[in-house]
């Protein structure tokens, strides 16, 4: 059995060290423009390596839409942004039949979403039934619309943004529609120095305009496969369950973590150990991804809420309780 733990030499075949250098020149493009915050970007490519989507949630002006920009700049993809409103109808997303009278029939026109990386941008905006819009094609990557489904090429992935303190105007996602998502994250201030370097720069030009391209599709649809095939040893399939089943078990938590969400953290874990440059998932991947994974997937209980808890929090606290399986396991 592949041992759990860094204590072996790890050669990657071709297709996987190339996968971790794509990564790294990724994260150092958008780095140009996205200051100081390293560990988010890392976290966006984790999600684009495993095929996932994006929540962004935070404050406005802290660089929510930019990332999600620069994320599709450096990739040479079709980019597409939603800006969501409370008049935005399904049929803006997804497209719609229209009669041509040349031809005597109907013809589908594809929406935005029939795109690489679709930035859906302040999506609790718009009414709940554009936002199931998007259930079918994040989970199924294709559309169905008047009984015909049309597929969405690979690589497809959704960056969604809203703001956390502004509820006027605005309706929160449904359970189903959060639990879609591979990761909720949080950008954050930034340090006084990346702040200050930020002012100078966005005040003497605007960087994005020189952001390149660095990565075609092709290549990022070869960054997934490599990531499938990672290792994933049965005691962590195992912990991996456990972790979920904790939060099921939790007095905390109201409405635990899905299967969907189990899924979800190994496909992460597997994509993340790739870009540490491993073949082979390790305890620590998946307790560093756990938080971002599972936090917006689980309903806290009143009490914990009273006691002002965090998801975070409370994710944290049940990783502490779940043995971590050991080498040999």
């Amino acid at each position: 059995m592949q041992p759990l733990t860094g204590d072996r030499s790890v050669v990657l075949d071709e297709e996987m060290q190339q996968t971790a250098r794509r990564a790294a020149t990724i994260a150092a493009n958008i780095g140009s423009v996205i200051l100081g915050k390293e560990d988010v970007i890392g976290a966006c490519l984790v999600a684009l390596v495993a095929g996932g989507h994006v929540i962004i949630e935070d404050y406005p002006g802290v660089g929510k839409t930019l990332l999600a920009k620069a994320l599709a700049r450096s990739v040479s993809c079709r980019f597409a942004r939603i800006q969501f409103t409370p008049d935005l109808l399904p049929s803006d997303v997804t497209g719609v039949s229209v009669f041509n009278q040349g031809s005597s029939g109907f013809e589908f026109r594809h929406g935005p979403v029939f795109a690489n990386i679709v930035l859906a941008d302040e999506i609790n905006r718009a009414s709940p039934k554009t936002q199931a819009s998007l259930l079918e094609c994040m989970e199924e990557q294709q559309v169905t619309v008047d009984n015909a489904t049309h597929a969405i090429a690979p690589p497809f992935m959704v960056i969604a943004t809203q703001n956390p303190i502004e509820y006027e105007g605005t309706y929160p996602l449904p359970e189903a529609q959060l639990d879609r998502f591979m990761m909720r994250l949080n950008i954050g201030y930034p340090s006084a120095t990346a702040e200050e370097e930020m002012v100078c720069a966005q005040t003497s030009g605007d960087p994005f305009v020189g952001l390149q391209p660095v990565l075609g599709t092709a290549e990022v649809v070869a960054m997934q496969g490599a990531a499938q095939r990672v290792e994933l040893a049965p005691s962590l399939a195992r912990y991996v369950v456990e972790i979920l089943t904790a939060t099921r078990d939790s007095s905390d938590v109201f409405l635990g973590a899905s299967p969907r969400a189990g899924i979800a953290l190994v496909r992460a874990a597997k994509a993340l150990a790739i870009l540490r440059g491993r073949d082979y998932v390790v305890p620590q991947d998946v307790k560093d991804l756990a938080g971002r994974v599972l936090s917006h997937r689980i309903i806290l209980s009143p009490d914990a809420r009273l006691h002002d808890l965090t998801e975070e929090a409370v994710i944290a606290r049940l990783l502490e309780s779940v043995p971590v399986p050991r080498t040999g396991q």
